[in-house]
């Protein structure tokens, strides 16, 4: 008998020692034998889900506070209902190691018609559709899976992107060949480590001001203190793109605020567009939600891009280099202080309104703000939540997750559960709207299923408000929805001791957030707000179609 474990097993204890705890997944025939060993694992969980989308966006929340996560599916079915999620954790950057459980090796190489399939005998088709939303892939067999799994682990590693495991279910339960693979080469800076440092450099020395521009990458690689080491180095401000909201701390003594194109404060422009030199810390993606609807005017001509792997100056690129390296060598070579400080913050105005008065976007996110405390886990909505909430201060250590390159509607629900497993020490926060949670909202379910504890907000607003802004014509019936007793749900959902709340005025919200405050529960508040009573980014940009689509 062998003395080796079997490849399932394997997978599972190689993923173990990457610091994951918790697999997500959906149950399945073909993937049983994976289910199976992750279950009789002593060091990851298995947390089932109610559909392979919410295991998705789980994972995703998961791997952006761990680094990497597991997700488990079955063939085709499966593994195809979670690849919008898969496909969002590529665009975003999650290191998401997704395990497909596929029909034996006998019955494929016989051709056999089975469940799951188009009846043609083909065990293919699916597999380069997922392996799309990878950045590598393979089929472990059980002469390649000790090798393959360090291939796999370190090119997902090294991308931050996730990886596409397809094993069969006889490979599965069948021992490895060998079980002391070599380790795979990390990504290494070359020669042009050094010259990249140099030119930066010597473009520092000679620029009067320099402002920063923190990317998500740095949150994502676990880079934030060597950018903070950098930024302090040198002196100057640093702004964050919405996208990149809680990256670094923004009661740092050099943030100067949020910059979002012509929707930025007259300081926060003055910092950026008005600065010599702009580094790009990262890779900052300038989409039309980072720029304020493309109303950026940073020039080119002084812009230096540091990539996750090579830098960018002008049409001269240095690779490779690792962003990290180069962030440790800059500290050393490339310090002038600039000697910026950011304008005094004055206190923000209590937030207004009687009692009696209906909830409106005005007095709703200052509320939030007061809301906030030190060290929460935001997790923020595409739409009316994250475009309300990107204005808003955050205290320190506060970290914001949000998605807003893939902009997947219900991707926060799901990555509220993924993100509160991965760290319960922290208290987190959901906001989101109503068009958005009727996609996902049985991941609450799961939430208490699990015991967390997250305080989640769910704006009702007679349908999507974010499609109603983004149109000439707000009141087109497919933005409505169906009503739905939202509160109601936590109840419905088979969660237990949850605190529960419909407000519509803001003497309820006060009394709602203040009961949440306490943290004794989970919470789960329905917020009644206006049909069309956007926040104020949504209102600019509802302002500004013709730029966003050039079609209206």
């Amino acid at each position: 008998m062998s003395k080796h474990p079997t490849v399932v097993d394997y997978i599972v204890q190689r993923l173990a020692r990457e610091g994951i705890t918790d697999c997500f997944g959906v149950a399945g025939d073909f993937a049983f034998k994976v289910d199976d060993a992750v279950v009789r694992s002593e060091r990851i969980r298995w947390i089932g889900c109610s559909n392979e989308l919410d295991a998705a966006y789980a994972a995703d929340g998961y791997a952006r506070m761990r680094g990497c996560s597991m997700l488990c599916t079955t063939y085709a079915v499966g593994e195809l209902s979670a690849l919008n999620g898969v496909m969002g954790a590529k665009a975003e950057r999650s290191c998401v190691f997704h395990v497909v459980g596929m029909p034996t090796m006998r019955n494929q190489r016989v051709g056999k018609i089975i469940h799951h399939t188009l009846g043609d005998g083909i065990f293919q088709n699916f597999a380069n559709i997922s392996a799309q939303a990878a950045c590598v892939s393979a089929v472990i067999t059980p002469d390649n899976c000790a090798h393959e799994m360090e291939r796999l682990i370190a090119t997902a590693r090294a991308e931050s992107r996730p990886a596409y495991i397809l094993v069969a279910g006889d490979f599965a339960i069948t021992p490895v060949a060998a079980a002391d693979p070599t380790p795979y080469p990390k990504p290494a800076s070359g020669p042009d480590l050094a010259k990249a440092a140099q030119a930066i450099t010597e473009r520092i020395q000679a620029a009067r001001s320099v402002a920063v521009l923190p990317a998500y990458t740095v949150s994502r690689f676990k880079l934030q203190r060597s950018l903070q080491a950098l930024i302090e180095a040198l002196g100057c401000p640093f702004a964050v793109t919405p996208m990149e909201k809680g990256v670094l701390s923004e009661t740092h003594a050099q943030f100067a605020g949020m910059y979002m194109g012509g929707g930025s404060s007259p300081g926060v422009l003055e910092a950026v567009e008005a600065a010599d030199l702009v580094v790009d810390a990262g890779g900052v993606n300038f989409n039309e939600i980072n720029t304020g609807a493309y109303s950026s005017r940073l020039s080119p001509e002084k812009l230096i891009t540091i990539e996750v792997d090579h830098v960018r100056i002008g049409n001269r690129i240095f690779n490779p280099v690792q962003m990290g390296d180069l962030f440790e060598l800059l500290v050393k070579s490339a310090p002038k202080k600039f000697g910026y400080s950011a304008p005094r913050r004055q206190a923000p105005a209590k937030p207004g309104g009687k009692p009696s008065d209906p909830i409106t976007a005005a007095t709703l996110y200052p509320r939030y703000r007061d809301f906030f405390k030190p060290k929460d886990l935001i997790v923020l909505e595409s739409g009316s939540s994250n475009s309300g909430t990107f204005p808003l201060p955050l205290p320190d250590g506060a970290e914001v997750q949000t998605a807003p390159l893939w902009g997947s509607i219900g991707w926060a629900t799901g990555a509220a559960l993924g993100a509160a497993l991965a760290d319960p020490s922290r208290r987190t926060i959901l906001l989101t709207g109503e068009g958005s949670h009727q996609l996902t909202a049985t991941a609450v379910g799961t939430m208490g299923r699990y015991g967390l504890k997250p305080i989640i907000f769910v704006l009702n607003n007679e349908g999507y408000m974010v499609e109603r802004a983004l149109e000439a014509d707000p009141n087109c019936i497919y933005n409505d929805l169906a009503p739905w007793n939202y509160h109601a749900l936590p109840a419905a959902l088979g969660c237990q001791g949850w605190f529960t709340a419909k407000v519509s005025t803001l003497g309820e919200l006060d009394a709602a957030l203040a009961r949440a405050a306490k943290g004794d529960s989970a919470c789960y508040i329905e917020v009644v707000g206006g049909k069309t009573d956007y926040p104020a980014g949504l209102a600019a940009a509802h302002g500004r179609l013709e730029a966003l689509y050039a079609d209206v």
